[in-house]
């Protein structure tokens, strides 16, 4: 049986944990793929793979440069750096000028003008955005990483935050990177113009995600709840910056409200294997990573 062709697939940010997942998943499946990056040198190396940039999104020539040949884009999303929409924007116009058909944006569950959590108001920009651009597009809502709260620890393995008694279903990276792999190969036109949202099989509270999480990695993680008054007070004497106290402290108010509670059948439809229980998971990256 001869092996399927596939149109040549753009991945941004495969120096991170998605989007190396991503490349990885699309090299398992001989999909030809160009990966963009503002340090090639970073980049992994990979069968099919052809490494391209240095390409930042704010810089149009250099990402059309970087995605010609590409059919399909997946863009994700970048640092908050208070000018993201403008980047993404600056990113998908180099793409329809490169001759890319469709974008697969990840975005954040939650994505709302009015959200809680600064980022996810950051996401439902980008999202607006690709409503009116003249591509096609699908677009994914990452739920909450799962290794989020072990980098938010600090080196005593202490993850602190007002997170209060609110659920939300931690997904795995490998689980949003074989959605995204689904889309652009095994369906690429039965979901245009959809919202996904990828979550994991069970919503926990802060404090039984994190335990889950000391299970998983033989590491005694622990949670402590803080009130934001608290969250705040220890954030500014460890020096962050107002945007960082704020993207944070509004990330942990998010899940306390319960808003982000839902769980979909988004993996397990789309790639044919159940998501994948925090307790499941064999990666957790190094504690303090995150502020």
């Amino acid at each position: 049986m001869s092996t399927p062709r596939h149109d040549t697939i753009a991945v941004t940010g495969a120096t991170g944990e998605l989007g190396s997942r991503v490349a990885r998943h699309l090299a398992e499946r001989d999909a030809p793929q160009l990966l963009l990056a503002r340090d090639p040198a970073r980049l992994p190396r990979l069968r099919g793979a052809q490494p391209r940039g240095p390409a930042a999104y704010d810089d149009g020539e250099a990402m059309r440069v970087a995605l010609d040949g590409a059919r399909t884009l997946v863009l994700v999303s970048g640092r908050p750096t208070g000018r993201r929409l403008e980047e993404h924007a600056t990113a998908v116009e180099a793409a329809v000028a490169a001759g890319v058909e469709r974008v697969i944006y990840v975005s954040l569950l939650g994505a709302a003008p009015d959200a809680t959590y600064r980022n996810a108001r950051d996401h439902w920009l980008t999202e607006q955005y690709l409503e009116s651009a003249p591509v096609r597009h699908t677009i994914v809502r990452a739920g909450i990483y799962a290794s989020t709260p072990a980098s938010l620890a600090d080196h005593d393995l202490v993850v602190r935050g007002p997170g209060g008694s609110g659920r939300t279903a931690f997904v795995a990276h490998e689980d949003i990177a074989a959605v995204i792999v689904a889309l652009a190969l095994d369906a690429p036109d039965d979901h245009e113009g959809a919202v996904l949202e990828v979550t994991g099989p069970e919503a926990l509270t802060l404090a039984e995600e994190v335990e889950q999480v000391a299970l998983a990695s033989g590491r005694p993680y622990r949670y402590e709840p803080e009130t934001p008054e608290e969250a705040f007070d220890r954030r500014y004497r460890l020096g962050l910056s107002g945007e960082q106290i704020e993207a944070w402290i509004s990330w942990y108010l998010a899940i306390a409200e319960g808003g982000l509670a839902a769980v979909t059948d988004v993996v397990p439809r789309l790639t044919g294997a159940p998501a994948t229980p925090v307790s499941a998971i064999d990666w957790w990256p190094p504690p303090g990573r995150a502020s």
